[in-house]
């Protein structure tokens, strides 16, 4: 049955990696019809991450039209929230010439590390927000020009995602403050495009969508689109933002000091606060969220699929949903596993150093460990290195009152507490929000003058518990830690003659799950 609900219903529509979900939330928080819309990641060649924006538009499409179906009141508004750093090559009419190149892609990896290694890649850091890595549309605009220089040329206008999915749904060719800021583009502290970053990427402000802020409202829908969503066309839509900052207005972390902490396939650890800045070694990002609130912190690609690979390589007998089994046999081992560290680095990593060198690796294995000693190595290097991405966070100069997790890995208790004892702090886990979706409608909301402002996020988010750490687990993660960060820069030679023999090597066998999301 349609659920009668009271005005003010905006739909938050979250374009992520592998899906497009769409919920509908009145202005007391409450979920009133979702519907998620799948979609692949394809890896024609190795590094390559890409996606069919016409698939992703077609989620969009199909994925609000089923949530509206499911109402009864008239929609109050769209608003977005998408994936970070993707790049599309769009021709004079906003046709893909190429596909959505995504933030897992490292084709530009190269590239990257020539821009970071001149003495003014990290000056450029700075003013952008944006680490040099090749997550980013800036090394990845750079491989374009010296790989596929003929359609480098002939692309008009270069865009992320959301911004695409909007020209088709209203006509509009525009970006917001947040995805801006994860180009490596963007003036962070003056909400301009860089001179000195489009130059590096030989292309011109004209190359570019017009500017908005995250709260712009776009005044309604195209015909086509309004008759494929089941919308009128004077539906207004709200431009929204990135997925991560979406990610701390869903989980209630929106003032400064608080802490958004998120495990899935991969995790991140993002601060509010007030004005832009990163810390002085390029540790962390800087995205908006909207003018007067950014986020400040890391992500990294290892996360829940670090679980995942410890049960195909480690216990495959235990089956392929065997999460729970794995957990609790990591359980069986002591806290800090023996003595044994893993470096968690099945998929590169990014903060806090940013490189797509580093590789995994097991340090201090003696005749005495057993699985369940390398199953909670795994875990705890997870958590360690969320712990490295906290002491970044700092060094920015960030105060860190309240730490706020989800994602899929809360569902462990034990996962809880090791990332509480890791931290060194209590973490909070909120009961079940649909994150970056929530966030957009909340944003969405205050730009429609649904809600007095997105600060009443944190009293709709309500906290199902708090995990206090164990003090002597807290002191071992502690002692670890300094030995952890070491471990990264003792091993970087190595990394570095692995890449280069790899060429000569036999071909690595083809992993047990996709790249992380």
């Amino acid at each position: 049955m349609p659920q009668v609900t009271r005005a003010g219903v905006v739909i938050g529509v979250d374009i992520g990696t592998t899906s497009t979900k769409a919920v509908a939330y009145d202005t007391d928080g409450r979920q009133l019809g979702s519907h998620s819309v799948g979609y692949p990641l394809n890896d024609p060649q190795p590094g390559y991450a890409e996606q069919d924006p016409q698939l992703i538009l077609g989620a969009v499409l199909r994925s609000v039209s089923m949530v509206v179906a499911e109402l009864v009141q008239p929609v109050a508004g769209l608003s977005f929230s998408s994936a970070m750093h993707s790049l599309i090559g769009l021709d004079p009419d906003g046709n893909p010439l190429t596909a959505s190149v995504t933030w897992a892609d490292s084709r530009s990896t190269r590239q990257a590390e020539r821009l970071r290694a001149v003495p003014s890649g990290l000056a450029l850091h700075r003013r952008t927000g944006t680490p040099i890595h090749p997550m980013s549309p800036l090394p990845k605009l750079l491989w374009f020009a010296e790989q596929e220089p003929q359609l480098f040329q002939r692309v008009a206008h270069w865009v992320g995602i959301k911004d695409w999915v909007l020209l088709r749904l209203c006509g509009a060719l525009v970006t917001d403050h947040s995805i801006a800021s994860a180009t490596g583009l963007l003036d962070i502290h003056r909400l301009e495009w860089d001179s000195e970053a489009l130059g590096i990427a030989g292309i011109t402000e004209e190359k570019l969508p017009q500017l908005v802020a995250t709260t712009a409202v776009l005044p309604g829908l195209t015909p086509q689109a309004a008759a494929e969503t089941g919308l009128p066309e004077r539906t207004p839509v709200v431009v929204g933002a990135g997925d991560g900052p979406l990610s701390n207005l869903g989980l209630g972390a929106v003032h400064p000091g608080m802490v958004a902490c998120s495990i899935g396939t991969s995790g991140a650890m993002r601060v509010m606060v007030e004005r832009p800045g990163v810390d002085p070694l390029g540790g962390v990002f800087c995205y908006a969220l909207t003018e007067h609130r950014w986020t400040v912190g890391g992500a990294i690609n290892n996360g829940g699929i670090v679980l995942k690979w410890a049960g195909a390589a480690l216990a495959p007998d235990l089956g392929e949903h065997s999460e729970e089994d794995l957990v609790a046999l990591a359980a069986r081992a002591p806290v800090g596993s023996g003595g044994l560290i893993m470096l968690p680095y099945l998929h590169s990593e990014r903060a806090p150093h940013w490189s797509a060198l580093p590789r995994g690796a097991y340090v201090g294995l003696t005749h005495g460990h057993r699985r369940e000693h390398l199953v909670r190595a795994a875990l705890e290097g997870v958590c360690q290195q969320l712990a490295l991405v906290l002491s970044s966070v700092r060094a920015a100069g960030n105060e860190v009152r309240e730490i706020r997790a989800g994602g899929g890995f809360a569902r462990s208790g034990l996962w809880r507490q090791m990332l509480a004892d890791a931290l060194g702090m209590p973490v909070s886990f909120p009961t079940a929000h649909e994150g970056s979706s929530f966030g957009a409608a909340m944003l969405g909301m205050q730009a429609l003058g649904l809600i007095s402002s997105i600060d009443v996020a944190a009293d709709l988010v309500r906290i199902e518990e708090t995990v206090r750490p164990d003090p002597a687990a807290a002191a071992t993660y502690a002692a670890l830690l300094p030995l952890f960060a070491e471990l990264y820069d003792a091993l970087t030679p190595t990394f570095t003659s692995i890449r280069r023999m790899a060429p000569g090597l036999p071909a690595e066998p083809e992993p047990a799950t996709g790249p992380p999301m």
